[in-house]
């Protein structure tokens, strides 16, 4: 039996939305109000990203010149904070080559090089959700238990909406009760319609939720799947099937297949984002839970080792803490440089 809102709510009126453009000049600067809006943002990602940026500061403010100790400690401290050892070789021969070509010589200036080094690896990873090419577009969202799909999806529907799409939810994780209620009430939060069941797999809830949204005319459609361990076999065929059976009702979809990454479980989201692209080809990730915990580096060694573009990523659980993925704020709070 399904479970669905009784009626179709229209989104409401776009919000205040935040600007993502880099920095201008004060002649060519925003609105007060989204450069104070994009400043929180920022702030808000340095206070989640505090433990490396703080371990940054640190080593940088120390003073000196630049040597072959500074450049071992550097490269110590890159390896903690999730980078990885492919990304952290290929970081620091920028480097040398950097402080070879513009002549420093202090380690204060070593900060703005390094921070200039990762962004050039990062940049490539900073590509927007263009959710309105197809009508429905349907974003098909997958990852590991408790990576935190099902809360993104709502706050995902919150930013949609603010652009203007409709949105419809699929409940498909019909695994575990708990998230078709806890999907139920996203919907309830953001005014958009829940396709769920009682009872019955995730292929057809999502099957019957594309029907709709086309019937609907719904802008964009997330499909929520149960989370599974790369290392089960069977689970991994059963969500292969699931993009087949939604390619059967609109032979384009998923039109986006999204994976969330957990920021707390380091190296092992990249072991993740090889496995979970193999089997179902994941075109975007969500790195969640940049918290005051997370070390944050792993984005830096999923460019060098599987770049997928990240969509977005999450600083904590209200409706607004997710954000499209920017390279040079995620620096900026990582390194913990000032605005």
């Amino acid at each position: 039996m399904r479970l669905a809102l009784s009626d179709i709510f229209q989104p409401r009126p776009p919000e205040s939305m935040f600007s993502f453009l880099k920095k201008k000049s004060s002649a060519e600067s925003a609105p007060s109000d989204a450069t104070n809006a994009q400043s929180s943002w920022v702030a808000r990602l340095k206070a989640g990203l505090s433990r490396t940026g703080s371990q940054f500061g640190e080593l940088f403010s120390r003073g000196g010149k630049i040597d072959d100790e500074l450049y071992e400690e550097l490269e110590t401290l890159l390896i903690t904070a999730d980078v990885g050892m492919d990304a952290t070789r290929t970081l620091l021969a920028d480097l040398r080559r950097t402080v070879k070509e513009q002549h420093l010589t202090e380690a204060k200036e070593l900060k703005q090089a390094l921070a200039n080094c990762m962004v050039k690896l990062l940049q490539p990873l900073a590509q927007p959700l263009q959710a309105h090419t197809h009508k429905p577009y349907v974003i098909m969202m997958v990852g590991v238990n408790g990576a935190g799909k099902t809360t993104s999806i709502g706050k995902l529907a919150k930013y949609l909406q603010g652009q203007g799409l409709s949105v419809l939810l699929a409940a498909g994780d019909t695994f575990r009760a708990a998230a078709r209620e806890q999907l139920i009430t996203w919907g309830e939060r953001n005014n958009v319609t829940v396709i769920a069941q009682q009872s019955g797999d995730a292929a057809a809830v999502i099957y019957d939720a594309v029907q709709a949204a086309q019937a609907r005319k719904i802008d964009v459609v997330l499909a929520d799947t149960a989370g599974r361990l790369t290392t089960q076999a069977h689970l991994m065929e059963e969500i292969k099937k699931v993009k087949r059976v939604t390619s059967k009702v609109l032979p384009e979809a998923p039109h986006e297949v999204l994976l969330v990454l957990d920021a707390n479980t380091g190296q092992n989201a990249l072991s993740q984002v090889k496995a979970f692209d193999a089997a179902l080809g994941v075109t975007g990730l969500i790195l969640t839970k940049l918290d005051g915990t997370a070390k944050g580096g792993v984005i830096a060694a999923i460019a060098k080792a599987h770049p997928i573009p990240v969509r977005f990523i999450g600083v904590g659980e209200s409706l607004d803490d997710l954000r499209p993925f920017d390279a040079e704020d995620f620096i900026t709070a990582l390194l913990g440089l000032d605005e």
